[in-house]
């Protein structure tokens, strides 16, 4: 029987992907383990790995194609001793076939990077089994992503080889055991992160439910209950404002659509707070030369590590949210979730918009350890090869725009958060100390709460709390 490979959802925000390349031709041999095709996320690029032996007898959707539909049928792979010419005739039938998207318009002057046409969907409504997984181009530890991928593929685990069923979205697959378990000790199965093939909740999630690991937060209300109060123009009463021909259209990427759904749920959805500190930094900033300038090289006279400003925020804010629990939290409609670690997004800039990878336990890191593992992230987001684990989820978030010259703003909290820091520029400013008035080395931040979960006088607590650390940073040592 042909095995029908099908286009995963590789992240929770993934509905549709681009098939960037084919590593396999059609009529090649294909074992466990091959890299058959490069699939780009909104987030990232991932590479498309086979699980069983067997002939790519047919190429459906060709490389380049853009905007292919999350379970869109994407190849079929001839199993040993199959007619491999029967299997690739057979190939997409029942599916309506997928155009190959438009070449892209030519880059305005002005564009950060090349725009991404929307191409035509199609849907596949073929159930055979799909037999292959997403690996990513480069080696990440395995950990749980907070939130479980809409239809996610795993090579092994509990009841391997089955295939992905097509079925009603809040349908929660698991093994009768896990039922049972959950059932007992009274966890709603649907919040349980399913570790086993596909995404399915399997015994030891249950287990670790129990002990609070791996439970997601309830998913937002669907786009469809929370609209504006307006209706929002349309692209063409829009464009009628402007003369034709005065303006490039530059298609939405895939990161820019995602950016703006979540930015308008966040806006929507949560009841914004803010509050602003100024922090003298002079301690901080002398400290930091004193380590860099300590720090150790190698043989080429490469430093170990280099901590920069943000380094001792990341530290700081992680310390306070330990001081003050009670800000630690995610709001759920049924109860609160306090975190055991402060687990600290970090807003990067990459191009056509920004991604959040997240500094794991960031509380029990030392400084160099945070540095070296920021400018790893940083890097690699850029070059889009973050796995999903690395920027889902978090506890709170920083947002520095202080490299830029911003003296003060607020920024959006991303959910699950209900924090995240603003720091604006250090900077030289008047200050009047004991009636007198001198220079010192200020930064301004702003905290953005979710009123739901932290209210105003906690958070003013919370970032009490760490302007204590930043003011005196040999507190995040002791």
């Amino acid at each position: 029987m042909p095995v029908n490979i099908l286009m995963p959802a590789l992240s929770p925000t993934m509905e549709k992907g681009n098939l960037t390349k084919w590593l396999k031709k059609e009529g090649d041999k294909v074992k466990p383990g091959d890299v058959i095709a490069e699939i780009e996320t909104d987030k990232a690029t991932m590479e498309y790995e086979a699980i069983d032996e067997g002939t790519l007898a047919k190429i459906v959707v060709p490389e380049g194609t853009q905007d292919v539909p999350v379970r869109a049928l994407i190849a079929v792979l001839a199993e040993e001793g199959e007619d491999v010419k029967a299997a690739a005739a057979g190939a997409g039938k029942g599916a309506p076939a997928l155009k190959p998207a438009p070449p892209p318009p030519a880059k305005p002057a002005s564009a950060a990077t090349p725009p991404l046409p929307m191409g035509e969907g199609v849907s596949a409504s073929s159930s055979a089994p799909m037999r292959s997984a997403p690996k990513m181009a480069e080696a990440a530890p395995a950990r749980a992503a907070p939130q479980a991928p809409a239809a996610p593929v795993s090579p092994r685990g509990e009841g391997a080889g089955e295939g992905i069923r097509i079925a009603h979205p809040n349908r929660v697959f698991s093994s009768p055991l896990a039922r049972r378990l959950a059932k007992e000790a009274g966890i709603e199965l649907a919040r349980v992160e399913g570790s086993g093939p596909h995404g399915r909740v399997i015994a030891r999630d249950v287990e670790a439910a129990k002990s609070g690991r791996g439970i997601a937060a309830p998913a937002m209300a669907a786009a469809g209950t929370v609209t504006p109060s307006v209706q929002l123009p349309t692209d063409e009463k829009i464009r009628a404002l402007f003369e034709p021909g005065s303006y490039d259209v530059v298609p939405h990427d895939n990161v820019r659509k995602v950016i703006a759904r979540r930015l308008l749920e966040a806006k929507l959805t949560i009841p914004h707070f803010y509050l602003t500190l100024e922090c003298n930094i002079g301690k901080l900033v002398a400290a930091r030369e004193e380590i860099n300038a300590a720090a150790p090289k190698d043989k080429d006279g490469k430093a170990a590590y280099k901590i920069s400003v943000n380094d001792f925020v990341i530290k700081a804010l992680a310390l306070a949210l330990q001081r003050v629990p009670d800000a630690n939290v995610t709001w759920t409609e049924g109860a609160l979730l306090r975190h055991k670690h402060s687990d600290i997004g970090v807003a990067v800039s990459i191009p056509g918009g920004l991604i959040t990878p997240v500094v794991r336990q960031a509380e029990q890191k030392s400084l160099s350890v945070i540095s070296n593992e920021m400018k790893d992230f940083a890097a690699r987001a850029r070059a889009r090869k973050l796995a999903p684990h690395e920027y889902q989820g978090g506890t709170s978030a920083v947002s520095n725009l202080g490299m830029y010259g911003i003296k003060e703003f607020y920024a959006i909290i991303n959910p699950p958060h209900a924090t995240i820091l603003s720091v604006g520029a250090g900077e030289e400013r008047p200050i009047v100390r004991n009636g007198k008035i001198e220079a010192a080395h200020m930064m301004t931040v702003g905290l953005a709460t979710d009123h739901r979960a932290v209210d105003g006088a906690l958070g003013a607590v919370l970032l009490g709390a760490f302007k204590a650390l930043v003011e005196n940073p040999v507190m995040m040592v002791v």
